[in-house]
């Protein structure tokens, strides 16, 4: 594991590497700043991210160029209907001298980008949310550690519906972030235009080692929180409970169900990584409030009324905040 001196040192080049990554990865990816700085801090977490967006908006290129940057493994499993969980995590064959010999899967890689993730089965999900949540597979009752770091980035499109089946609650539950993509501005397309119909193509350089994510990812936790920080955050989280002891009013009126203590523990781990990247030592309330909305957003279900009446997801997360 890479090593530094002093915690003030390794605070100093996590905000560095973060910044060599943005330049980086702003090389390719045109427009997607805020995109860029979640999924980075998704990393630094130990968290897993999922980005929805309708077709076009570069999720998988954003991804293989976040790959590119960081010196690690980095496999693509397209999820399709008729995927199965050996497909993912491998399976048990004869060898030539007829003894069973696991053959891994794509999962045993540090950066796995699960494309199209609601196209495929219960089933197959199940596999990946073992992997998700215990850092390890299971094939023929033996438990295979997976390498370290690793990650998730899932993308889905919020379009078509046809033949997809949606994550379980408890799936989404395990990634840290849900990021929406929006279309680019107009001068963001225009650059967009600009870089991708001409003859050059840029090389990404690789920018950060997976011993030194290790590191960051330790340095994470190792942040202290001011009490009012982690209360804010917990509060935040209780409020959108309803008919809890915090609930607010917007909650009891429009939602089903709350978010669970999961999100409250990624909101300060979020907030901590928010604060080293912008070269503060310790979180304050703001930087609670700039992680709340791709943490809330898939924890928490409306209700008929919220539906009938319009109000969105974020709408409510932003009454609560």
């Amino acid at each position: 594991m890479a090593q530094y001196k002093s915690d003030v040192e390794a605070v100093n080049a996590l905000k560095e590497s973060y910044q060599k990554l943005t330049s980086e990865i702003g090389k390719v990816i045109i427009g997607q700043e805020d995109t860029v700085r979640l999924l980075l801090t998704a990393i630094f977490c130990q968290g897993h991210c999922l980005l929805v967006g309708v077709p076009g908006l570069a999720k998988t290129l954003l991804i293989q160029t976040i790959a590119e940057a960081l010196d690690l493994d980095f496999n693509r499993i397209q999820f399709t209907p008729d995927l199965m969980p050996s497909d993912i995590v491998g399976s048990e064959t004869l060898d030539n001298e007829r003894n069973f010999k696991f053959v891994k899967g794509p999962i045993f890689a540090n950066i796995i980008l699960a494309d199209e993730i609601n196209r495929t089965p219960p089933k197959t999900q199940s596999a990946l949310l073992e992997a998700m949540q215990e850092y390890a597979v299971t094939v023929s009752g033996k438990k295979y550690p997976l390498s370290r770091p690793f990650f998730v980035l899932a993308t889905q499109n919020p379009i078509e519906q046809e033949g997809t089946y949606p994550l379980p609650e408890a799936q989404l539950d395990r990634f840290m972030f849900m990021v929406n993509l929006d279309y680019p501005s107009y001068r963001a397309e225009v650059e967009i235009v600009k870089n991708t119909t001409n003859a050059t193509k840029y090389q990404v350089q690789k920018q950060v080692s997976g011993e030194e994510i290790l590191a960051f990812q330790e340095l994470v936790r190792k942040v202290p929180v001011a009490d009012n920080v982690v209360e804010y955050a917990v509060k935040l989280v209780h409020k959108t409970r309803p008919k809890s002891e915090l609930s607010d009013a917007v909650t009891n009126q429009y939602l089903e169900w709350g978010a669970g203590p999961r999100a409250s523990q990624n909101l300060i781990l979020a907030a901590k990584c928010n604060a080293l990247i912008n070269g503060k030592y310790s979180p304050d309330i703001e930087d609670v409030q700039a992680v709340a909305l791709p943490i809330l957003r898939h924890r928490i279900v409306r209700n008929f009324k919220a539906e009938a009446e319009g109000v969105s997801v974020e709408d409510i997360i932003k009454k609560l905040v």
